[in-house]
């Protein structure tokens, strides 16, 4: 008789929005399962196609063709329409399925869709992805996980392809919960350094010399050391695009208001955040850096704000 382990391991999966981080992820899904996928836009289909994968027209033929959902989307509004509304998903999906929600959302909207998905007989967990699309890429991504314990641990098969670390962080919403505490740090030690190379520069200190040696220093974490570098050569190609990070300012924003905690560091971060996201460019969030340098005020913070 074949554990849960081996079972998800002959697993078909369907694998919904080739976005960002989505589509590397699924391209090394492909590698090792019966994948099918799903995208607005085809042409990121036809890309998964080349690589062995199905390509569904729609999301309720994928649900229907498939014993596993997988999702990466942009936000709550997305995950809701997917699953609940317009897309059809549970009512789509196979008795009994599983689906593997990685968006980054709020813990409500986790637990609104695991008790939604509980009425047609369905599991459901929220498996926040820590990581920029290089990580993506090579399968090195951090996987906070919420749910069902049991489900949990038999799904590891499908972490082992994308990540190099996965931790189970308890119920429904736990493991969105624990991406919002992780990109509240990722999102201040963006802001602290740009502020630090901004008082730098203001003080006459050699631009690339203050980069290259701020780099070697102890305080700047790994996950940031090579944004340092790539700013240093203005370089703002998106890893982890600045309106994910915007998006997730709100998210982190939001779930303090809701419980009452003040949180002015983080406040202030998010100011910034929205002043550079409000320029529309796709960059990657540490273009907070170069806002700092180049333009960054009190009149502008003041202009933010209101």
């Amino acid at each position: 008789m074949l554990s849960d382990r081996e079972i998800v391991s002959k697993s078909r999966l369907g694998f919904i929005g080739l976005g960002h981080l989505g589509a590397p992820i699924a391209r090394r899904l492909a590698a090792k399962f019966h994948l099918v996928v799903y995208d607005r836009d085809r042409a990121k289909g036809e890309e998964l196609r080349a690589l062995g994968a199905a390509v569904a027209d729609d999301p309720r033929t994928l649900a229907a063709d498939v014993d596993i959902v997988l999702s990466c989307l942009p936000d709550g509004a997305a995950v809701e329409d997917l699953y609940m509304e317009s897309g059809d998903v549970l009512r789509s999906a196979r008795p009994h399925a599983r689906i593997i929600e990685l968006s980054t959302v709020a813990p409500e909207t986790s637990r609104k869709l695991n008790e939604e998905a509980g009425r047609y007989g369905i599991s459901v967990l929220d498996v926040a992805i820590s990581g920029s699309s290089p990580a993506a890429e090579g399968g090195a991504l951090t996987l906070f996980g919420g749910g069902a314990r049991e489900e949990f641990e038999s799904s590891e098969p499908i972490f082992a392809a994308i990540a190099h670390q996965w931790f189970y962080m308890g119920p429904s919403g736990s493991g969105v919960a624990m991406k919002l505490v992780v990109n509240t740090l990722l999102g201040l030690g963006m802001q602290a350094i740009a502020e630090a190379l901004a008082l730098g520069s203001r003080l006459a200190l050699p631009r690339d010399l203050l980069y290259s040696t701020l780099a070697k220093t102890a305080v700047v974490p790994p996950a940031l050391v090579g944004k340092l570098a790539a700013a240093g050569k203005h370089d703002y190609t998106p890893q982890f695009p600045l309106r994910l990070m915007h998006k997730d300012f709100g998210l982190i924003i939001a779930a303090a208001e809701e419980s009452g905690l003040f949180m002015p560091a983080t406040e202030s971060a998010a100011v910034v955040n929205a002043a550079e996201a409000a320029s529309g460019r796709e960059e990657d969030f540490s273009a907070v850096i170069r806002m700092m340098e180049e333009r960054f005020t009190y009149e502008t913070i003041s202009g933010a704000r209101h």
